[in-house]
């Protein structure tokens, strides 16, 4: 049932991220003169079809392959043109016209996740404050100090709000050095922290491994956790684990979920850890041997045994709403756009010097997933995909390679240096290398999305 619902999502996703990055090539070239031929949403053959009633009869399209679309302008370059129109022919435009058309693709999709991010913004957001919880015994975290309890106020020199900007300021600041400043409130005065990581630097990079690497996680809800099942020849039963014992602590920390119970014993493979329960009113102090297993590549710890959550709760003031008025929400709505914008090109340029681990390039299949987590999820989180999502159309196409819209921009620009248009050959070229630093990225982005499915 997932699946046809995914499904559904990406392609509902897909058809408005298209259909607004057109728009906005297709609005500024009727409003500057060029002859619009065709708006297509998809390429191929068309299955849906309008004539427009305007004296340019635009084409309006649906085809048959939903991922992309395209404007096309009337153009020398692509048949003959009647004299009477090469006035409004692209190559007759002026070059700063031509740039126009061109950038409109790429701002309306920021524009869109700027009113995306402010339609969000006044209908409530909740956020999460980046309060520390589990922390791992001789990780980067115990080495610095951090302590769980502590809110996390400052990155570098970044002050945050909730865990969103922790971990994207995290990964802002994580860096080759492998050296993150920290500033943290504990008991009502704030001290400064150094995490320091000295190997696997770049692995830490990869999607999901940052928090883990760094070796603290950040405080959720609390809930009772018992347990379930604890077959006879499991890890858990021979250390006297038994079915009903409410878990306390381990290794002298407590245990708030269960998430923080499987993280604790999945990052102790191969040792022994002490845990604390509660069983028939006392309580009572095991020390359990954790077997080491293959999960994914990676060695982990494992009990063996089946966990069960209570009621879930959250911390008085863990969780806030925060709503904006109409001028404030467009103000933030902006600087969200800019600030995820300013991320994503500091990620791609990250990965290309290879400070980010590659893993991070996502294909088709995950953002379909993505999509259809979000849809479950609801109509805000929807819209946070599609506004991110956006974002990252918006740069993307930004680029300078030929084939997007950033390469064209490129081509007009020395054409304005140069005074001529770039020789036929040179285009050419450029299109052939463009198409195959495309066919990498999405090499690349499908090997990612299969492997992560496989593991």
């Amino acid at each position: 049932m997932k699946i046809p619902i995914f499904f559904a999502a990406f392609m509902v996703a897909i058809g408005i991220l298209v259909a607004v990055h057109e728009f906005g090539h297709y609005w500024v070239a009727k409003k500057l003169g060029f002859k619009v031929l065709r708006f297509s949403i998809g390429f191929g053959k068309p299955l849906l079809m309008r004539i427009g009633r305007d004296a340019d009869r635009t084409e309006y399209c649906l085809a048959a392959i939903p991922l992309g679309g395209y404007v096309r302008l009337l153009d020398e370059r692509e048949g003959d043109v009647p004299p009477s129109e090469l006035h409004r022919s692209f190559t007759r435009k002026p070059v700063a016209q031509r740039i126009a058309v061109l950038l409109a693709g790429p701002a309306m999709n920021l524009i869109f996740a700027a009113l995306l991010y402010a339609v969000l913004a006044m209908v409530g957001t909740e956020t999460v404050k980046p309060v520390v919880g589990q922390v791992r015994l001789d990780s980067p975290a115990a080495v610095a100090g951090l302590q769980r309890g502590d809110t996390i106020v400052r990155v570098g020199q970044r002050n945050v709000e909730d865990t969103e900007e922790l971990q994207i300021d995290l990964m802002r600041q994580f860096s080759g050095d492998g050296v993150i400043p920290l500033t943290v409130r504990r008991g009502g005065s704030e001290r400064s922290i150094t995490l320091r990581v000295k190997d696997d630097r770049r692995a830490l990079t990869e999607p999901g491994k940052l928090l883990p690497g760094l070796g603290f996680d950040l405080a959720t809800w609390n809930a009772s956790t018992l347990i379930q099942a604890a077959p006879p020849d499991s890890a858990g039963a021979r250390a006297g684990l038994r079915v009903g014992d409410r878990i306390l602590a381990a290794d002298g920390q407590s245990i708030v979920n269960s998430t923080e119970f499987v993280d604790m014993v999945s990052g102790a493979p191969g040792r022994d850890i002490s845990i604390e329960v509660e069983r028939a009113g006392q309580r009572l102090r095991i020390v359990a041997p954790v077997p080491r297993v293959l999960d994914q590549g990676k060695s982990i710890g494992r009990l063996g045994i089946t966990l069960q959550e209570g009621p879930r709760s959250w911390p008085p003031g863990m969780v806030q709403t925060h709503r904006a008025g109409p001028i404030e929400a467009l103000i933030g709505g902006v600087a969200k756009t800019w600030e995820m914008s300013t991320l994503t090109v500091q990620m791609l340029w990250r990965i290309v010097t290879g400070q980010v681990s590659a893993k991070n390039i996502s294909g088709p299949i995950s953002i379909a997933e993505f999509a259809g987590i979000s849809a479950f999820l609801g109509a805000s989180a929807f819209l946070a995909f599609l506004a991110i999502i956006s974002v990252s159309l918006g740069v993307l196409n930004l680029m300078p390679v030929p084939l997007l819209d950033g390469g064209q921009v490129a081509y007009q620009l020395v054409e304005a240096v140069k005074g001529s248009p770039l020789s036929e050959r040179t285009q050419l070229f450029g299109q052939k290398v463009g198409i195959a630093l495309l066919v990498l990225l999405m090499s690349l982005a499908f090997y990612n999305d299969i492997s992560r499915h496989l593991n």
